[in-house]
């Protein structure tokens, strides 16, 4: 469904407006105090992060050796239905391959259950960290004067002087301790 020359004109006239009036949003701005903090640093570096990183690491590897077996029966049921296959009767044929499809399925169906069960993990760990973050964020940017703290994945640019990531780490690890 293609846009319509009218749509295609009036989404020019949004981009337009936006982009003109967009320095008078910053000039407006211009007294707010911002700085820019990468998450996803702040969980790899912190302790109570890598801790985080560690048990979810941990259950991984054990999901996938749990379904190693079975992974490697249907890849073992795989090879003999195409080793085997020119030999059996439609109805052997037709056996084999119902027992792939359902062993496959039901694989499926573990896998998602088990990244289910990581999600779930996920939060449990996160949630208590995230919680901790939030605290010491806010007292780092009240200490700091800072009115503004954007995450730095929709920063296109800003210099090293406005990144908090290495002082939020740091008042992390302080504060679980």
């Amino acid at each position: 469904m293609g846009m319509t020359t009218k749509g295609v004109a009036l989404a020019t006239a949004i981009v337009f407006l936006f982009l003109a009036f967009w320095p008078l949003g910053t000039v407006l701005a211009a007294d707010e105090t911002i700085a820019v903090l990468n998450l996803r640093k702040v969980f790899a570096a912190s302790e109570v992060g890598k801790k985080a990183q560690v048990e979810m690491d941990k259950k991984v590897k054990e999901l996938q050796e749990k379904f190693k077996q079975e992974e490697d029966a249907l890849v073992a049921l795989q090879d003999e239905i195409e080793k085997k296959s020119s030999v059996w009767n439609e109805e052997k044929k037709q056996e084999k391959a119902i027992e792939f499809q359902k062993m496959r399925r039901d694989l499926r169906v573990k896998q998602e259950d088990a990244n289910l069960e990581l999600k779930k993990l996920e939060d449990q760990q996160l949630s208590p960290i995230r919680k901790e973050l939030e605290q010491v964020i806010e007292k780092l940017a009240k200490d700091k004067g800072l009115d503004i703290i954007l995450p730095s994945e929709v920063v296109m640019y800003s210099s090293d002087a406005v990144d908090i990531t290495d002082e939020v780490t740091k008042a992390l690890n302080a504060a679980g301790k």
